[in-house]
C-alpha cells in the first residue's frame, strides 16, 4: 500500500497487530482458548432452534437486545436499567473504552492482563499506565491504587480472575481502589464462576464508578453465540451505552441466553466437573519434574516449563493444542492450558511427561 494512502489511517495501527491464535483453532485435544469442554445438549439446542425459526429473519432485531437484558437482569436480581448486553464482552470493551478514553485520557492496566485492553486503548490514543503483577503473578492492590492516584487515571481495568495469570483480586481491594482512586473501575469477571472469591457485583450498589463485565463464553459454554453483559449504576450505564452499536445482538443469542438460564443446572454441573478436574490436573502437574504449575481461579492453569516454545510445538505435534503465553511480562517460559475432559487432560499430562527430561 502506498504511503500516501497509509497517512490517512489511524497512526495507532502501527503499534498493534491483528488478533491471531498461534497453532490454529483445530486439534484433537484443544486446550488453548479457555473454552468449556461441554457443548449444550442436543435437546436444548433443538428447543432453541425451534423457537428461533419462528422469528422473522427479514426484520431487524431490537435496537438493543431488551429481552436478553431483562432475562439476565432478572437472573442477577438487578434492575434492567443497570444492564447492557453485547455481542460478546469484547464488543462491550470497545463500547466502554470508546465512552471513557481518547487522546489525553489515561487507563491503568495491571501487567500482564488480557491483551485486548491495551489494543483498544492504543486505538483510542489513550495513555496506558502499567502496574506489574507480583512475581507470584498475584495482583498488587497497593501499587495499583498508588499509581492510579499519582497519575490521576480515568479508567482502571481489572480482569479478575485474570487472564492470562489465573489470579484474582479480592472484592475488598476492588472496593478500596474504586473509593480512593475516583476513576471508573471496570471489573472483568469473565471467569468468576470458577473463582474462590465472590463476585464484585455487590459493589455496584455501593459505588457509582464500578462497572462489572460478564461473558457467557466460559462457564455458560456459549463462546460460539457471542453474548456478554455490563452492569453499572443507571446514570453511568446510560452514558457508557451511548457508543453501543445498534442491532449488534441477534434474536438467536437472546433466545439461547434465556433458555440456558432457565436450565442453569447444566452450567453448575459443568463448572463442578471443571473445578474437580482442575484440582486433579494441578496435583499431577505439581508432581511433574520440570513443570511449575500456578494455582489459579479460572478454568485454565498456567505452567512454567522452561522452553515454552519447544514444549508448545512438541505438544502440538502430539495433537494437544495449548497457548504459549511466554511473551507476557513475568511469564517467561509459561504455557496456558484450559481444563478439558478427563481424557483430554490425560493427553496433556502424557504429552508433557513424554517430552520432559
Amino acid at each position: 500500500m502506498h504511503n500516501d494512502i497509509l497517512r490517512h489511517l489511524n497512526p495507532a495501527l502501527s503499534r498493534i497487530s491483528a488478533y491471531a491464535v498461534e497453532g490454529g483453532q483445530e486439534a484433537p485435544v484443544k486446550l488453548n482458548q479457555n473454552e468449556s469442554p461441554f457443548d449444550l445438549p442436543m435437546w436444548l439446542k433443538e428447543s432453541i432452534a425451534s423457537e428461533f425459526v419462528r422469528e422473522p429473519w427479514n426484520r431487524y432485531p431490537d435496537i438493543l437486545p431488551y429481552r436478553g437484558i431483562e432475562a439476565y437482569a432478572e437472573f442477577l436480581g438487578v434492575s434492567s436499567r443497570r444492564v447492557i448486553m453485547g455481542n460478546g464482552s469484547n464488543e462491550l470493551l470497545y463500547t466502554i473504552f470508546m465512552a471513557v478514553l481518547g487522546p489525553g485520557r489515561k487507563i491503568l492496566i495491571p501487567e500482564p492482563s488480557f491483551s485486548l485492553y491495551e489494543k483498544i486503548a492504543l486505538l483510542m490514543q489513550a495513555e496506558i499506565v502499567g502496574v506489574p503483577m507480583r512475581r507470584s503473578l498475584d495482583f498488587d492492590p497497593d501499587a495499583i491504587l498508588d499509581r492510579a492516584k499519582a497519575q490521576d487515571v480515568d479508567l482502571i481495568v481489572l480482569s479478575t480472575p485474570n487472564n492470562p495469570t489465573g489470579k484474582s483480586i479480592a472484592p475488598e481491594d476492588i472496593r478500596r481502589i474504586a473509593r480512593e482512586s475516583g476513576a471508573i473501575v471496570l471489573v472483568d469477571e469473565a471467569y468468576i464462576e470458577f473463582s474462590r472469591f465472590e463476585s464484585a457485583l455487590p459493589l455496584v450498589d455501593e459505588l457509582p464508578n464500578v462497572v462489572i463485565l460478564r461473558t457467557m463464553s466460559k462457564a455458560l459454554a456459549l463462546a460460539g453465540m457471542r453474548i456478554g453483559f455490563a452492569i453499572a449504576q443507571e446514570p453511568l450505564m446510560a452514558e457508557l451505552a451511548k457508543p453501543k452499536i445498534p442491532f449488534a445482538s441477534s434474536r438467536l443469542a437472546e433466545i439461547t441466553l434465556r433458555q440456558v438460564l432457565a436450565n442453569y443446572s447444566i452450567v453448575t454441573d459443568a463448572v463442578s466437573y471443571i473445578l474437580d478436574e482442575r484440582e486433579h490436573l494441578y496435583q499431577e502437574l505439581e508432581l511433574m519434574e520440570g513443570v511449575e504449575p500456578f494455582l489459579g481461579d479460572t478454568n485454565f492453569l498456567i505452567i512454567r516449563v522452561g522452553d515454552a516454545g519447544a514444549v508448545f510445538r512438541s505438544l502440538r505435534s502430539r495433537g494437544v493444542l495449548v497457548r504459549n503465553v511466554s511473551g507476557y511480562p513475568l511469564m517467561e517460559g509459561c504455557l496456558r492450558c484450559n481444563v478439558g475432559l478427563k481424557d483430554e487432560n490425560r493427553c496433556l499430562i502424557d504429552g508433557l511427561r513424554s517430552i520432559r527430561p
